[in-house]
Parts: C-alpha cells; structure tokens; sequence
C-alpha cells in the first residue's frame, strides 16, 4: 500500500516536497491529514529548510474530504484535526506552497489555501463544492476571504461553483501558472530566483511575519466555525441527508431545516 504522504529532499535539503496520495483522486482522509501533520513536525528539525511543497500524485491536487468521514459520529474527531493541519501549516518553519494540477476541491482547496503561495498548472481548477452536499467549509470560510475579499469569496462558498486558474490567478490567489507538464520547473526556478540565496533563518521569521495577521485571525475565526459545524449544522436534517446521498449516489431531498 502507498503511503498517503511521501516526502522528498532536493540535494542540499534546504527544500522539501510532500506528495500526497490516495487512490480516489487524492481524497484527504483522517489518515491522511495525520501523516501531514508528522511530516510537517519532522520538517521543522531541518534548520536549513526554506520551501515546503505541498502537491498531490497523478492528475489531480485533491478531489477534497472523504466524504464517509464527514458522517455523524466521525466528523466530531476529524474536523477539528483537519483544523489542527490548516494551524500547523500557518505556523510552518519555512515558507511553504501548494503546487497544484488539475481539480483542486474541497478539503484539498482548503488545504492550498492554508499554503503561503498557490503555484498552479493552467488546467487547475479550484472550488469548494461543500454546498451541494448541504454543509459548508469551515477552514475555507476562514481563509478565502482573507486572501481574496469577502465578495469573491462568498460567491466560491454560496455557489460552490469550480473555476480555472486563470480566474483565480486574476483574484490575486495564485502567485504563478503555467502549462502542466512544465509547471515543475517553473516551481524549480521561483525557488532559485527567490529563496535559495536566502538565510534560512531569516525566511523562517519573515513568514512568521508576513503571516501574523492571517495566522491571529484564523486561529480566532476557526474554532467558532467550527463549533457553528459541529454544534449547529450537523444537527440539521439536511447536512446529514447530503452527506447521505453522496455516500449512496442518490440525489437528496432537502427538508430545508
């Protein structure tokens, strides 16, 4: 079985790449966000390390949250680890990016956008689709609006509608795209052209710096949401029936409370 996070060094190990992988499209599970969360506190033994990237196997970032795991009874534990991994990445002992081909959805968008930079190929495609499935996405409604104003953001979690990288780039969340299949090398020369020269001292509390304001208000804005999801939301008919009907590939029947 394949590990659900892999980690590469490059040659002089001041850069770390973790690859995540699942099966069903780089679904984040519970086992998943935990591997993270070693890996990352791992990391943070290396004082060389200046860039952590963040990327998924195969075609695709992440397809988002299992599902399954989103039911009663699971959710309680998972949630607030997940949010545990969105405050790790906020307190990462380097500067750190996601690096993100095609669909990017879900848990895996919230996962990016708790990245200092979005490096994305031109076939990426972003979107928090929780909506559809009668629920909404607590760490992305803490951290889009931050990073693209309030209005942009409430559209992409009212809607749920996916959009291409081009759009998001326009919106000021993307930091470069490229084509797919030269979206690596593009990554490699970001890296030589800003960071690679830099102490690694320093870079480590400029991102501490740079990420004070975003940082202080997630960490004050998450836990309400996330009791506003657990408390609040999952005791509805309805949160309950989408995640129901995904599960068994029916369409649901809201009862609007």
């Amino acid at each position: 079985m394949t590990a659900p996070v892999a980690v590469a060094w490059n040659r002089d190990d001041t850069r770390a790449a973790l690859t995540i992988f699942h099966e069903k499209g780089n679904i984040i599970t519970a086992g998943m966000v935990a591997a993270l969360r070693s890996a990352l506190d791992e990391l943070a033994t290396n004082p060389r390390l200046k860039l952590i990237t963040i990327e998924g196997a195969g075609a695709d970032f992440s397809f988002g949250a299992s599902i399954p795991e989103h039911a009663p009874g699971q959710i309680e534990s998972v949630l607030p680890e997940m949010h545990g991994l969105v405050i790790d990445l906020l307190d990462a002992p380097a500067v750190t990016a996601a690096v993100v081909r095609g669909r990017c959805l879900g848990g895996g968008f919230e996962l990016a956008l708790a990245c200092d930079f979005i490096f994305a190929a031109d076939d990426a495609e972003f979107g928090l689709p929780e909506i559809a499935l009668g629920v909404f996405p607590p760490a992305g409604s803490a951290l889009l609006p931050l990073r693209i104003g309030a209005s942009r953001a409430t559209r992409a979690i009212l809607t749920g509608e996916s959009r291409g990288a081009v759009e998001w780039l326009n919106a000021g969340m993307l930091e470069l795209i490229a084509p797919a299949t030269e979206l690596e090398a593009e990554v490699d020369r970001w890296f030589a052209r800003h960071l690679a020269q830099k102490s690694a001292a320093a870079l480590r509390h400029a991102a501490s710096a740079a990420r004070m304001e975003l940082s202080t208000r997630v960490a004050q804005t998450l836990p309400m949401l996330e009791r506003l999801y657990l408390s609040d939301l999952m005791r509805t008919a309805d949160a309950v029936e989408g995640i129901n009907a995904f599960i068994h590939g029916r369409v649901p029947s809201w009862k609007h409370r």
